[in-house]
């Protein structure tokens, strides 16, 4: 199953004017099309037909179709930016802590990187910085000519504020210095040339969230929730905040979606399932897919090895480099 077969199998729903992309790889398919928010609702129909027609295919594990509205090109930083050597900004972002954030800035970013992307991720999470534990490097930063340089791991470019204090260190900070860090992290470390930056925002809408908003510039936005309705409530402010400062929502990927028992393959929905889908579909923003509850993500991580490295064959793993290539496509990075 490749590429031509999939858009033969499309030819009959008659997409020719609608669809922007077609992902294959290990028998996961993920087809994009055009939408706007208007037409989403009317347009879910279909979209459930092309899944069910996909998954009947010969050699199909797994078909998603999502709905993407039409972006724009991403501009070439500014000459005045604090990054002018980086093509392109992802914010990924949540409304609240504890939804695997910053799981899914990581292995996307790795994902990225292993599509043959000079790769770059800022963790900017000040108070929590997870990402040297989950990439299992944590050497002190270099400092030359008054420039951070930062560190490599994984194929990745990266800075975190775990780099430069102790992990067992708390960070009792007021506003002032956390905007203080994060200029510094933005604008004092030497990212050099990258052609995608990966920033894992900090959780909520606060004023760090909105310093990095506005002083990074992210071309777009991925909003992270699980299934659950409190989840997605704080999803929702997530999207306004971004929407308030002209940062494109790229769309909302569904985390811990489903527990995939390693034994016997069933799939239980613990938290609920389809939420952060129809919460799409209700805002008007494309749905980027399901990510699911599975103890290897939690042992890769805890590892210091990010599950799209450590099991590149995995579903899991499959999922990422999907999204990795929507965002592609969409961003035309």
């Amino acid at each position: 199953m490749n590429e031509s077969d999939i858009r033969a199998a499309l030819a009959p729903f008659g997409l020719e004017t609608r669809l922007d992309g077609v992902h294959v790889q290990d028998g996961l398919v993920q087809v994009s099309l055009l939408s706007s928010r208007a037409e989403a609702a009317g347009l879910e129909p279909l979209r459930r037909d092309i899944e069910a027609a996909l998954r009947a295919l010969p050699g199909v594990r797994s078909a998603s179709v999502v709905l993407t509205a039409a972006t724009k090109p991403a501009a070439p930083a500014a000459p005045d930016s604090l990054l002018p050597g980086v093509k392109t900004i992802i914010a990924v972002a949540s409304g609240k802590g504890g939804v695997g954030k910053s799981t899914v800035a990581v292995n996307l970013a790795v994902a990225l990187a292993q599509s043959g992307l000079k790769t770059g991720l800022l963790d900017a999470d000040i108070y929590g910085p997870s990402v040297p534990r989950m990439l299992g490097t944590a050497a002190q930063p270099e400092v030359r000519q008054g420039r951070i340089q930062p560190l490599t791991a994984w194929g990745l470019t990266l800075m975190s504020m775990g780099f430069l204090v102790p992990e067992d260190k708390a960070l009792v900070w007021r506003g002032p210095m956390v905007m203080g860090a994060i200029n510094q992290m933005l604008g004092q470390v030497d990212w050099g040339t990258l052609d995608v930056l990966v920033v894992d925002m900090p959780p909520g809408t606060g004023d760090a969230q909105l310093t990095l908003a506005q002083k990074a510039k992210p071309h777009g936005a991925v909003i992270v929730s699980t299934p659950q309705d409190i989840s997605l409530l704080d999803a929702r402010r997530g999207i306004k905040m971004f929407e308030q400062v002209n940062v494109p929502i790229l769309g909302i990927i569904e985390n811990m979606s489903y527990y995939a028992c390693p034994h016997c393959g069933h799939h239980a929905e613990i938290f609920g399932h389809g939420g952060a889908r129809a919460e799409a579909m209700r805002l008007g923003v494309p749905f980027l897919g399901e990510i699911p509850l599975e103890r290897a993500i939690r042992e890769s991580g805890d590892a210091g090895a990010p599950i799209t490295a450590a099991a590149p064959e995995s579903e899991t793993a499959a999922a990422f480099r999907a999204l990795a290539a929507q965002l592609r496509e969409t961003l035309h990075i």
